[in-house]
């Protein structure tokens, strides 16, 4: 290393400047340490600034630079990728990424079954298998053909056709009665756990489809009666019934199986898993609201029959009863009590209950009115005097 006067010069230099700084002002005493006075609490500490989340900023638009226009007025040349002004014709981006599909589908004009598309159907859980298999596509050549027919007869799978047949069927049961989507779900997926048993071996499938959709409809809440199962499946009262029991018994039995030994965690104690506990009858005051939509009765008129219908549930006025005859009875009733009179013959109809039943029922309701007409229907405009006397 070589020591020359320069250097010698230039590292005298910086020593001197660095003795002839001065030197850092002291912070007051007060400042170094704060006492505080009995009682007093510290100034809290400033919050730091957190660091905001990155967001798009929608109010930067790109403008042509010669024309200036706002807003602009811009081309996109998808076959050459580029983004350009349409007035002057200056280009604003080259090689531009096109996020469109890259064929056009007219499913009205389609010739000769040429699909574009490149994915299947995404598997689906309420059929069988990891549906993976690959189809061979229809052509117009007589070899085509024969491959996609041998393909097609090695490739079938019988247990996910009947599956599809009974899907079909629910889904087409379920839109007739304006279900929602939940309804004719939870009835798929009790049809498949039904259908995978060897419980159900030898059931009619018609009458399973109804046992299934008449337990999804309790199960969601937006219970229907046998009755009305009845008639839109054509399958006997009794057959669905029998079918509804044996439902219930094999879901209670299956979650038993499955639940056995199993406990969780809740609030630091251990709580055994309880399985499917069966669905309760028909609640009255929900049929209630549904029969008065259906006869047009105001709303007025539809709260003071569900009031009547939870009143006599709750006082155990015709406990035994069908729901149907109950709610039929609470319509008739709540009619009178608001001047909007229907009679049993128009409320048979919708309850598909006898005039005389109702009759009957209103006859054990009139006599303990006093106990199911509170402050609460007399405050939306009920009248008990202008209810009729039985005969």
């Amino acid at each position: 290393m070589r020591v020359t006067s320069k250097g010698i010069k230039k590292r005298a230099t910086r020593r001197f400047e660095v003795a002839s700084q001065p030197p850092a002002p002291r912070k007051p005493l007060a400042q170094m340490a704060q006492v505080l006075s009995p009682g007093a609490l510290p100034e809290p500490e400033p919050p730091m600034k957190q660091q905001e989340e990155w967001s798009e900023n929608l109010n930067v638009r790109m403008i042509c630079k010669d024309c200036k226009e706002d807003p602009p007025n811009l081309y996109e040349d998808h076959s050459s990728g580029d983004l350009m002004c349409a007035d002057c014709g200056l280009v604003m981006m080259q090689r531009t990424v096109d996020m469109s599909s890259e064929w056009r589908t007219f499913s009205n004009d389609d010739q000769g079954n040429d699909d574009p598309s490149r994915v299947g159907d995404g598997p689906n859980a309420l059929l069988n298998g990891a549906q993976l298999n690959t189809s061979i596509a229809f052509g117009d050549g007589l070899k085509s053909r024969e491959l996609h027919r041998a393909q097609s007869k090695a490739n079938l799978d019988k247990g996910n056709k009947g599956l599809l047949q009974a899907y079909k069927q629910i889904g087409a049961l379920c839109d007739g009665w304006q279900l929602p989507g939940t309804v004719s779900d939870t009835a798929k997926h009790l049809y498949k756990d039904a259908d995978e048993s060897k419980l159900f071996k030898g059931k009619s499938q018609e009458a399973l489809i109804a046992g299934c959709v008449f337990l999804a409809c309790r199960r969601n809440n937006v219970p229907r009666s046998f009755r009305e199962v009845m008639e839109l499946t054509k399958v006997s009262k009794k057959e669905i019934g029998r079918t509804f029991k044996t439902l219930e018994q094999f879901l209670m039995n299956r979650d038993k199986e499955s639940n056995k030994g199993k406990v969780s965690i809740a609030g630091g104690q251990l709580v055994a898993q309880e399985g499917y506990t069966g669905t309760k009858t028909a609640n009255p005051a929900e049929l209630c609201e549904r029969f008065c939509d259906v006869l047009n009765l105001p709303r007025a008129t539809s709260n003071v029959a569900v009031g009547l219908a939870e009143r006599m549930t709750a006082t155990g006025v015709l406990a035994g009863r069908s729901p149907l005859s109950t709610t039929a009875a609470c319509i008739y009733m709540a009619g009178h009590l608001m001047n909007q009179i229907k009679s049993a013959k128009e409320i048979q109809v919708v309850a598909h209950v006898s005039d005389s039943t109702i009759r009957h029922a209103y006859k054990l309701l009139y006599q303990e009115k006093d106990k199911l007409i509170t402050e609460d229907i007399l405050a939306r405009g009920a009248d008990p005097e202008r209810l009729p006397k039985p005969s």
